[in-house]
Order: structure tokens, then C-alpha cells, then sequence
């Protein structure tokens, strides 16, 4: 099937004018579900180099505290898989002022399953399927990566519902991963108050909405079977304290999944530096191209 096919299949309904990053085929305003929703839609970055195998697909869910963001804020992702055999993707999904939880890691199961039926036309290895994300994006790929197989929280969304929604590796930088502890000294978001973006995803406060909060927390579904994990956070981080990221990856080890801590020394919430990448892309070179390469906990600089 032909990429043309493709995009009829998927229903475009953005109209974008964005130069293409370099060396790639840029697909955008695909739509995931098909109910013409432009915050169900990705964009799809494909090698423009010539290849007889399926290449790895890297898919990134911005941030934005579950209520701002768009698969436009992609910088990171572009510079992850820049100059690799590696395709990519972008996702947009619904906010907080469209739908709450689980609407969220239901469209992003969707996204996951529409272009895991859609592999073969886009020379996509759906065995091979990455899932990287930043602050909300960063629960929300942890959730995809400790969820595969929890009925409540696939969703019924889109025409691919026999497709799987499992993911082969999740890079979570500076995610939350349980509410229930969320608060706490380091942190400058107030659970109790009803205005955050955590209690606008959540329906409430955590206090009043703890059962809400405990089941759109990552940490309570790891089972032995999840996806190798890479957690990034930085250790002066005041949105989501660094003991998130220590607590989930101990809850991680203790289920015997491989995980990996990179801490950026004096970063905030988030951050970027070259080490950092060539870190991040050891991981996806580990778990998606089969190397023999170690991605040890340690510290990196944050800037």
C-alpha cells in the first residue's frame, strides 16, 4: 500500500506550511482515530534515503502539564533521530480542556496501534517502536510502556483495534510517575489546588480523586513483562521532584525490568545537552538495532 493510500486511510484535516527537517519525508495532520479531531493527529518523518528493510520508529508525546503543547514541539525528536535510519513520529492528543483521564493514554494507544497497522507501507518495523517523551509526555509514554495488555486503559478508539499497543523501549524524561507522591518538598505544584494541570487531568484534586490518581499512575501497573526504560530527569528539578524518577526506577528493578537513570547534574525540568543525546541514542541503538552497548545509570550535564 502506497503512502497516497496511506494518508486517505489516516484523514489529514490539518493544512500545515512547515519546512521539512533534512533528509525527510514529512506526513502531516494524519488522523489516528478518524473522527477529524486535530488533537488526534501526528505527523510521520520518513527517511528519504532508499532502504530494502523496515527501519525502527521512534514516536515522541510533547509535554505541557496535560493542558498546552502539539506534536509541533518536536525539536528533540528531530535532533534525536538526526542523521540515523531511524523513521519518526509526533503526536498530538487530547487536552484537558477536550477530555480527561484516560482519554489521554487512550488516544496515545491509538496513535500507537494506527501506525503499527500502517508499518509495512511506511517500511516501519512494527516490532520496533520506541516511545519517547517530555514532562506529561513522559507519563504518558511510561503509561504506554507498563500498560500493554490493561483493558481499561486501551480505549475502543479507531479502526486498528486488533493491533497491539505495545512499545519496545520508552525514553521518559522527567515524567511523573505516581501521583499518590507526588507532593512534597522540591515541588512548586500544589496538589490540593484545583487549578493545576494535575487536577484538571485528573478530575480534581488528588486528595479528592486519590482512586483517579493512583490509576493514571505508571507505577501502578508495572508487571514483569513491561518495556526496558530509560528515565531522565534533572536533580534540581521543581515541577516534578527527582525522587519521581528514583522511586520508579527501584519499582522498575524490583519487577526485574532493565532501567536506566540519567541524571542531569543541576537540571531543571528539562534540559538538553549533547551528552544527554548521545546517552539517549545508545539506548534506542541498544534496544532497537540489536548493539551490544551499556547505558549505565550516571550523571550528565544539564547544559
Amino acid at each position: 500500500m502506497r503512502l497516497s493510500v496511506l494518508i486517505a486511510l489516516f484523514v489529514p484535516v490539518l493544512a500545515q506550511c512547515q519546512s521539512s527537517p533534512s533528509g525527510y519525508r514529512v506526513v502531516r495532520g494524519l488522523d489516528y482515530v478518524g473522527a477529524g479531531n486535530p488533537r488526534q493527529t501526528l505527523d510521520l518523518y520518513l527517511p528519504e534515503t532508499k532502504t530494502t528493510l523496515p527501519r525502527p520508529l521512534v514516536v515522541f508525546i510533547h509535554g505541557g502539564g496535560w493542558e498546552t503543547g502539539s506534536k509541533e514541539d518536536n525539536g528533540f525528536l528531530l535532533e534525536l533521530i538526526k542523521d540515523r535510519d531511524f523513521a519518526g513520529a509526533s503526536l498530538n492528543y487530547r487536552l484537558t480542556d477536550q477530555a480527561i483521564w484516560p482519554a489521554q493514554i487512550h488516544d496515545c494507544k491509538a496513535a500507537i496501534r494506527a501506525l503499527r497497522a500502517h508499518a509495512a507501507e511506511n517500511q516501519i518495523d512494527p516490532d520496533k517502536i520506541a516511545v519517547f517523551g517530555i514532562s506529561a509526555g513522559g507519563h504518558l509514554v511510561s503509561m504506554l510502556g507498563v500498560s500493554g495488555g490493561v483493558k481499561e486503559l486501551e480505549g475502543d478508539l479507531g479502526p486498528n483495534l486488533t493491533q497491539s499497543s505495545r512499545v519496545t523501549c520508552v525514553l521518559d524524561f522527567c515524567g511523573p510517575s505516581n501521583f499518590l507522591t507526588f507532593a512534597g518538598k522540591g515541588t512548586i505544584i500544589d496538589v490540593d489546588d484545583p487549578k493545576t494541570g494535575l487536577s484538571k487531568l485528573i478530575g480534581g484534586t488528588v486528595r479528592a480523586k486519590s482512586d483517579v490518581a493512583r490509576n493514571a499512575s505508571p507505577v501502578t501497573y508495572i508487571t514483569s513483562d513491561d518495556a526496558p526504560f530509560l528515565i531522565i530527569h534533572g536533580d534540581k528539578d521543581n515541577i516534578v521532584r527527582y525522587a519521581q524518577a528514583t522511586e520508579f526506577k527501584a519499582a522498575l528493578e524490583k519487577a526485574k525490568i532493565p532501567a536506566a537513570l540519567i541524571t542531569g547534574t543541576d537540571g531543571g525540568h528539562v534540559f538538553f545537552s549533547q551528552p544527554l543525546v548521545e546517552r539517549m541514542r545508545a539506548f534506542l541503538d541498544r534496544h532497537l538495532l540489536g548493539k551490544d552497548v551499556q547505558v549505565p545509570d550516571g550523571a550528565v550535564p544539564s547544559k
